[in-house]
């Protein structure tokens, strides 16, 4: 762990910062309607009853219409009340996906992590919170700047040359700000909210709740990592120490590659609810009209994308696990070359050396059309729920190699959304399907992989849909199989 790292780590006390800039004084009217805003901004038991109870009704009210449409089901039987049950699922999802829009923060991230775990969840569910993201608008300058002074002691007009009064960038959880430094530094200044600690422990107790009854509902034995995945996501999205730990670590990872661009960290302004790092400049990877102004081709970038992607996974052992649009930004060099950089990286992890090892066999077991391999990978991976049914699981596998033997494994990236359902679809119903749900879990460190690849892989179909995947990837995946032989 180097200097850097360790500052943020050890630091326990707002930093001593050299500066001679006048100390800037708010006005009598901003010290009062401030002290009325925090009244209500403030961590407090009528402010959490509130958002406790607005929670309660949307979920009641999701529950209860399935209450009904279960009794319903018993009386005229399931057939009869098929069509019906499709409209609840339909309804219900949206009623979802709007209630996570309005209570925003820790629901906005359940509905990003249903949207990738929620296997379990009518196809509807995963349709409507797929495009989910993360966009509130932004709390006022004193807010943030009561923030910045509670973690660094001092006004941000005293702790920087220059402050941005609005954000660059606004979300659930908190908001960034372009600043100077005093010693001439263009900085990126990411500040938590001062209450999110306090909304983070409610909703996650509400949300502990509504999961409890739906596994009475739906004995799915994921539930319950779903829950742990949700509330160690958070717990590092809400201690900015993390996120410099990754920073410094990503940008180890990428030192000798000057084609990925990762920001600096700055340890001496930065701590628990306070992030400083280098501004960063550059165009949005989703940005088309801005791409071809520079005349930046998108199958570059594509491209750029999944060997990063690659290489993080296989060569680093350390991935950024958040990587939608907002979180890349691309530029020109010196040169004229193509930059690729990395933002956000607060949810980056570790590759577990089982998940690459179990996937690695799975690929294997693709290319060489063996089904014992692919099921020794699924079992290396930790995808056997203890006690399931391992001859379910061995038969839905060679039910899907009889699909397999007419797909060209080179072509599965390049299958459309449609064609892959009918592929991956078990075919099974009722307590078959039951009990091979209740036969998987969701192995630990892969909620992180699967949403970064199925984002990130979302994202560079969009760009270049012609792209293959498998062969972008096929040189890291060598590299990863010959160093494996090596060391074994």
């Amino acid at each position: 762990m180097n200097t850097a790292e360790n500052a943020v780590i050890r630091s326990a006390e707002p930093p001593t910062i050299a500066t001679n800039a006048p100390p800037t004084s708010p006005s009598a009217v901003d010290i009062v309607r401030e002290r009325l805003r925090s009244v209500w901004a403030r961590p407090s038991t009528l402010r959490a009853t509130v958002r406790l109870a607005r929670a309660m009704m949307w979920f009641g009210l999701i529950l209860g219409s399935y209450r009904l449409q279960r009794g319903l089901e018993r009386l005229f039987g399931e057939a009869r009340l098929r069509a019906r049950r499709e409209r609840v699922h339909a309804r219900n999802a949206r009623r979802f996906y709007r209630a996570c829009l309005k209570m925003r923060g820790v629901y906005i991230k359940l509905g990003q992590v249903l949207s990738v775990m929620g296997s379990f969840l009518p196809p509807v569910y995963l349709k409507e919170l797929e495009g989910l993201q993360d966009r509130v608008p932004a709390r006022r300058f004193p807010a943030v700047a009561r923030s910045i002074e509670r973690a660094l002691g001092m006004h941000p007009d005293i702790v920087f040359a220059e402050f941005d009064r609005a954000p660059v960038a606004a979300a659930s959880l908190g908001q960034v700000h372009r600043a100077v430094t005093h010693d001439g530094r263009e900085v990126a200044v990411k500040v938590l909210y001062d209450d999110v600690d306090s909304v983070m422990k409610v909703d996650l107790k509400v949300i502990g709740w509504a999961l409890r009854v739906v596994r009475r509902m739906m004995p799915v034995g994921q539930l319950g990592r779903l829950h742990q995945q949700l509330t160690e996501m958070l717990s590092q999205e809400t201690d900015l120490r993390h996120e410099a730990r990754c920073l410094v670590r990503m940008g180890t990872c990428f030192a000798q590659d000057a084609s990925v661009v990762v920001p600096g960290l700055v340890a001496e302004l930065s701590s628990r609810e306070v992030l400083t790092m280098t501004f960063e400049r550059g165009v949005k990877v989703s940005d088309a009209a801005e791409l071809a102004r520079l005349g930046i081709a998108p199958q570059a970038v594509a491209r750029k994308l999944v060997e990063v992607m690659f290489h993080q996974l296989l060569v680093a052992g350390f991935f950024h696990a958040d990587p939608h649009p907002g979180n890349f930004f691309v530029r020109k060099d010196a040169a004229g070359g193509l930059q690729l950089v990395l933002l956000d990286l607060g949810s980056a992890q570790e590759t577990r050396p089982e998940l690459v090892g179990g996937l690695m066999q799975i690929l294997a077991g693709l290319m060489g059309r063996d089904d014992g391999k692919v099921l020794t990978g699924i079992e290396t991976m930790g995808f056997i729920a203890e006690g399931g049914d391992r001859g379910l699981l061995e038969t839905t596998v060679r039910r899907y190699f009889e699909r397999l033997l007419d797909v060209d494994p080179m072509a599965f990236a390049a299958m459309d959304h449609e064609s892959a359902n009918a592929l991956l679809d078990p075919g099974l119903k009722g307590r078959e399907l039951k009990r091979l749900m209740q036969s998987i879990e969701y192995p630990e460190g892969w909620f992180y992989v699967e949403r970064a690849a199925v984002m990130l892989f979302g994202m560079s179909s969009t760009l270049a849909p012609s792209l293959n995947l498998l062969q972008v990837g096929f040189p890291f995946v060598a590299r990863y199989l010959a160093a494996s032989h090596r060391a074994g």
